[in-house]
């Protein structure tokens, strides 16, 4: 985070207050913020994509630059949302570049402080081993009307948004073809 001295910070604050005031002013603003724009995206090649976070499909505008996204934002020509994007997907960028973002999985012990990066066979493996053993222990082959119901009740499936429409179908159905019942998506939320 950068930090600023008082006569830094007033610097800033001015400069701000004497761009709004030209535009106030009647000054176009707009070729000036198209052309910092432009400095970003400069060089990059524009390619239309689909936000997957929700079921409306809204485009987004990616610019690519040396095989990475530099730029996202909303295509005004697509006629559902008009270039306009929920949270979600105006969050595209960051959710696909951060410096944030967890690479590689962590796993915490049952009362542990501490999380420890482990590789996907030994977290897939566990994910399966402890599915298989509450499915064993919960799995309910009749109701107490003595009805065959087929249905494990103690799993509960929430997707993701970073899934697209067919990625969540198919998880949905392993999840019922496990019994699962309590099934909910994140692009609800």
């Amino acid at each position: 985070m950068a930090t600023f001295s008082r006569r830094g910070f007033m610097k800033i604050t001015g400069a701000g207050v004497a761009a709004m005031s030209l535009g106030q002013l009647g000054f176009d603003l707009k070729p000036a913020y198209a052309y910092a724009k432009g400095l970003k995206i400069e060089g990059a090649k524009e390619v239309i994509s689909t936000c997957a976070f929700c079921s409306c499909g809204c485009e987004i505008i990616m610019h690519i630059k040396d095989g990475k996204i530099v730029s996202s934002e909303g295509n005004p020509d697509y006629p559902v949302s008009e270039g306009a994007l929920c949270a979600k997907g105006a969050a595209f960028y960051q959710m696909h570049v951060s410096d944030h973002r967890v690479l590689k999985p962590r796993y915490r012990a049952a009362g542990g402080e501490k999380w420890e990066e482990k590789d996907w066979d030994w977290v897939l493996d566990r994910i399966a081993r402890k599915m298989k053993d509450t499915r064993d222990k919960d799995f309910m082959l009749k109701n107490e009307k003595g009805q065959t119901v087929n249905r494990w009740e103690s799993y509960f499936q929430l997707g993701t948004s970073q899934m697209d429409n067919e990625e969540c179908a198919l998880t949905h159905q392993l999840c019922r073809a496990l019994g699962g019942l309590n099934i909910d998506h994140q692009a609800r939320v």
